[in-house]
């Protein structure tokens, strides 16, 4: 508000720096988890008991949030052959809706299965071996991620039929 006027809230830029943050303190506490395993195990030859327990949590959800994110900015690995025959960018919208309603379809089976798991896992409530650490905080990754990759799928369908429909593009 240094100019007067009031400072917008933009939940993007708010996600971003959240994902960002939640990411690279992710990535962090894994890699110093099994810095201190290599250390602990090979140098002072003294495993730490549970040690790979513990780290199997943030590593899934490392992961889990790594294809989210890859979802969010829509910059998962494809193979668009066709794109290449493809000249106009109108063509190539109508292109990228057919991929978005595939990803759709298939997600939302995905998610049927990830939901049915998930079930699964709360009544059985599997625990770690030598923790005993319930493993249903790791299993359930796979429901949110799912849930928020096929979000973001359907934000990016929206967002390409409206660019479609509204005509930016030639």
């Amino acid at each position: 508000m240094a100019d007067g006027r009031p400072t917008q809230f933009k939940l993007g830029d708010t996600m971003d720096r959240f994902v960002a943050i939640l990411l690279t303190g992710l990535i962090c506490f894994v890699a110093l988890g099994q810095f201190f395993q290599v250390i602990t195990r090979y140098v002072l030859q003294i495993p730490v008991m549970g040690l790979e327990e513990t780290m199997l949590y943030p590593t899934i959800w490392l992961y889990i949030f790594g294809a989210i994110n890859a979802s969010r900015e829509n910059t998962h690995i494809r193979a668009n052959v066709l794109e290449i025959f493809i000249s106009s960018a109108r063509a190539h919208i109508i292109l990228a809706i057919v991929g978005e309603v595939i990803s759709l379809i298939v997600g939302l089976w995905i998610l049927s299965w990830a939901w049915d798991y998930t079930q699964y896992a709360w009544r059985v409530w599997r625990e770690s071996p030598t923790l005993y650490i319930p493993t249903f905080y790791s299993d359930v990754a796979l429901l949110v991620g799912v849930t928020l990759m096929m979000v973001y799928t359907a934000w990016h369908l929206i967002r390409h039929i409206l660019t479609l429909k509204n005509g930016t593009v030639t």
